[in-house]
């Protein structure tokens, strides 16, 4: 089977432009526009940072903030009160944003393969299968914190009981490094489930109007079969979303900031960005129809295979 990337990519780009400019409609931009932003509510902004160790001391206090910490907030009860209500309010709010992130990928789903504007009925028809992937979702992302608060428990304490334990108080440099490596393949593996849940697993739902637990079945069958096809349509995705950021960078500048003040507008900025979206959402279904046509979402030239209620 010859597996292509370019070809997908290029027709996917067709359907975007079809589908927002051959004609231009504001209004279709912004109904198709909340669909995608719906969907793209659990995916929070992510960053990175560094700091450096001046000396000994510094690490040390790294090691003990844990504990400092702890401290502090027992000493001041109405803080620590105050930071439970914040945190239990967050969890709240991101659990919300989940189960509408949930439901959003299949009306974005709908909207691209039909290439229609619709709100409601995607909403309703879609709403078992938006449910069972919130409830993916959810447990995935429980254990996902669980690991990673496990990784910086064990990596606080045996760094502590190393350096206190060393004669000359060194840096545990080689645990630093391992530490440090494990924490970045498992970021890695997380990024491709997620992805693959979003670009594959979600559309084998939609086509098939099954479960979470039932599509990964039959996409780790298909991925046994071709997992470098697969990972390298990943790293194409992230090269891809690397030259969409240096995109818009330039086009805010260019605008000398002002699409800045735009694109940080939530709901706003999704719709002024949508032909990115729309392009990447493509993408994945032309890539995924090339394995065979029960893979294939998109409807025949001239077809209609609209879902309606019951």
């Amino acid at each position: 089977m010859n597996i292509d990337y370019f070809e997908p990519f290029s027709r996917a780009w067709s359907r975007m432009k079809i589908a927002l400019f051959k004609p231009f409609d504001l209004q279709k931009w912004f109904i198709i526009g909340f669909s995608a932003f719906l969907a793209k509510l659990a995916e929070g902004p992510r960053g990175s940072g560094s700091s450096g160790w001046r000396g000994d001391g510094s690490f040390r206090e790294f090691l003990e903030f844990p504990n400092k910490a702890w401290e502090w907030l027992m000493s001041h009860p109405g803080w620590f009160i105050g930071i439970v209500f914040i945190v239990i309010f967050l969890i709240i709010i991101a659990v919300i944003f989940i189960w509408l992130s949930s439901r959003g990928t299949f009306m974005f789903l709908d909207n691209v393969i039909h290439d229609k504007a619709e709100i409601a009925r995607p909403w309703k028809l879609y709403r078992l299968e938006g449910n069972s992937l919130f409830l993916w979702r959810l447990v995935f992302i429980l254990i996902c914190t669980m690991l990673f608060a496990s990784y910086i428990i064990f990596f606080f304490i045996t760094a502590s009981h190393l350096y206190k334990g060393s004669y000359y108080e060194r840096v545990p440099v080689f645990l630093i490094v391992v530490m440090s490596f494990l924490f970045i393949l498992t970021a890695v593996v997380i990024g491709f489930i997620s992805m693959f849940l979003n670009s594959f697993v979600a559309p084998i739902m939609y086509k098939n109007n099954i479960k979470t637990t039932q599509a990964w079945s039959r996409f780790l069958s298909l991925f046994k079969r071709y997992p470098l096809h697969f990972i390298l349509y990943g790293l194409i995705v992230f090269v891809l979303a690397i030259l969409s950021v240096i995109f818009i960078a330039v086009a805010g500048l260019l605008t000398c900031c002002v699409g800045f003040l735009l694109l940080i507008i939530p709901y706003i900025g999704t719709v002024i960005t949508l032909p990115i979206w729309y392009i990447f959402r493509a993408f994945s279904l032309e890539f995924l129809a090339q394995f065979g046509p029960k893979y294939e979402l998109f409807p025949p030239s001239g077809g209609s295979s609209v879902r309606t209620p019951a």
